[in-house]
């Protein structure tokens, strides 16, 4: 047997690249199939080909536009079906025709429906200028209701097969949600902002709406079971797991509240593996930018409002719900810490690295700069010269949202130290520089550089 598995994580915030990394991982090994295992519609994995076409890939598997290569939405993914097809349609405008034909989704794998999605966007309005950086999709309703109701109240695409059973639960759900957000109804019920939020659970028509939409074309939804799962992972040659989100927001190790309702490191994918018996080869991959960056609110110990102007992102703006997209120096310090959180990587995939092309100095974070009150034993490794200075963020007891949170707190206040990795050689130079004293604070090797949006422009090592 000839068998491979990398799997794909970002090791920031998000939006460090992990699509184009896919994509290109997909080109050079022939995959033949991507997994996608946590998360849901909220993922925004922008992929370029090398003829100009370009795709930000919501559900669908990055590898989507290499001929034949397959999307198993996993157990793990939270789906939004009417937004598959929604994305179907766009995938279909730039040359894909047939994603659907590809694309399986497992049984078990839980469904958002809009009323999720209305909630979300009401407990985030009104959230006002604490806002948590919610991508208002409602992958956080729909994973917050799975742990806290019954079967009855929980949409799954195993439930798509039967149709009355589907419209009994929608109903249930609209009324759960409904009753759930009474409260937030009346406080925003002049805001013109809530208005369809407020129509999805007054109007009697709403279910019956969305579930016929659904079901004119419900014949291209391909659900499988656990026996189809391990088929494809018997197969010969390369698959790669696409992972969402980022570490630094995993739902049990990110910097809570500021944190999505996912896990984001290898756990989902190992555990897929480790099911199926895979006896290949397991590659896992800790996707970065060259620098940092952020979209939304919460911690950010590095950002500097020079490299978020000079650095405006191509594919991430100021929106509705996340708000700014904020760019920093390249955090030493977070980084190490997501490593430590997914147990290790095997090596690190860099992205963006032509972005920096026009800065005259290079630098990284290795130390965090704290106040006295700050200096939690429990939170932080001290420097050995410096009792102000901390090299590492210690990981806590596993789902300690308390010990999550005053991390959170500090790191609110933490001032990043910086060292120059490039300032006056030429590009090739500077690149050279900065990857290696990357890999060197993080101990770890370096097997991808990206310098651009395309597979060509990856270089791998």
């Amino acid at each position: 047997m000839n068998q491979h598995a990398h799997i794909v994580i970002d090791l920031g915030f998000g939006d460090c690249g992990k699509g184009t990394i896919v994509d290109a991982l997909v080109r050079k090994h022939k995959a033949h199939s991507v997994f996608r295992f946590n998360g849901g519609a909220q993922a925004a994995h922008n992929v370029v080909t090398s003829d100009g076409r370009h795709h930000t890939f919501q559900q669908f598997g990055s590898g989507t536009f290499v001929p034949g290569v397959r999307t198993i939405l996993s157990e793990f993914m939270l789906v939004q079906p009417w937004i598959l097809s929604s994305e179907e349609a766009l995938l279909q405008q730039v040359g894909v025709t047939d994603a659907f034909d590809r694309l399986f989704i497992h049984e078990r794998a839980l469904i958002t429906t809009p009323f999720h999605r209305a909630a979300n966007q009401m407990r985030e309005r009104a959230r006002g200028d604490g806002r948590h950086g919610s991508c208002g999709i409602g992958v956080g309703e729909t994973a917050k209701d799975a742990t806290e109701c019954g079967e009855e109240l929980i949409l799954r695409m195993g439930d798509l097969c039967d149709r009355e059973t589907f419209v009994t639960k929608m109903h249930r759900v609209r009324k759960y949600k409904h009753n759930q957000m009474r409260l937030f109804i009346a406080a925003q019920r002049r805001d013109p902002d809530a208005e369809a939020n407020i129509l999805a659970f007054e109007d009697p028509d709403e279910v019956m709406y969305w579930v016929d939409q659904l079901y004119t074309s419900i014949e291209r939804f391909h659900i499988v079971d656990d026996a189809f799962v391990a088929s494809i992972l018997e197969e010969d040659g390369h698959v790669v797991f696409e992972g969402a989100q980022g570490v630094l927001i995993d739902e049990w190790r990110g910097f809570h509240p500021y944190t999505t309702w996912s896990t984001c490191t290898f756990k989902n994918a190992l555990e897929l593996l480790e099911r199926a018996n895979y006896a290949g080869e397991v590659h896992r991959i800790g996707v970065v930018r060259a620098y940092a960056t952020r979209h939304g609110a919460g911690p950010f110990p590095t950002e500097d409002a020079g490299l978020t102007e000079r650095i405006p992102d191509t594919h991430n703006q100021m929106e509705t719900w996340q708000r700014e997209f904020r760019v920093g120096h390249f955090d030493c310090v977070s980084t190490r810490y997501a490593i430590n959180a997914c147990g290790g990587i095997d090596s690190l995939a860099i992205t963006c690295l032509d972005r920096l092309r026009d800065e005259h100095v290079w630098n990284v974070c290795t130390h965090y700069e704290l106040a006295a009150e700050d200096q939690d034993s429990a939170l932080f490794d001290q420097d050995d010269v410096s009792e102000h200075l901390v090299t590492d963020i210690r990981l806590g007891t596993f789902q300690d949202l308390a010990h999550q949170e005053r991390l959170t707190n500090a790191l609110l206040r933490a001032k990043p130290v910086l060292r120059i990795t490039a300032s006056s050689g030429t590009f090739s130079e500077s690149v050279e520089d900065h990857v290696h004293r990357i890999s060197r604070e993080l101990d770890v090797p370096v097997s991808i550089l990206s310098f651009g949006p395309t597979a060509e422009d990856k270089k791998f090592l």
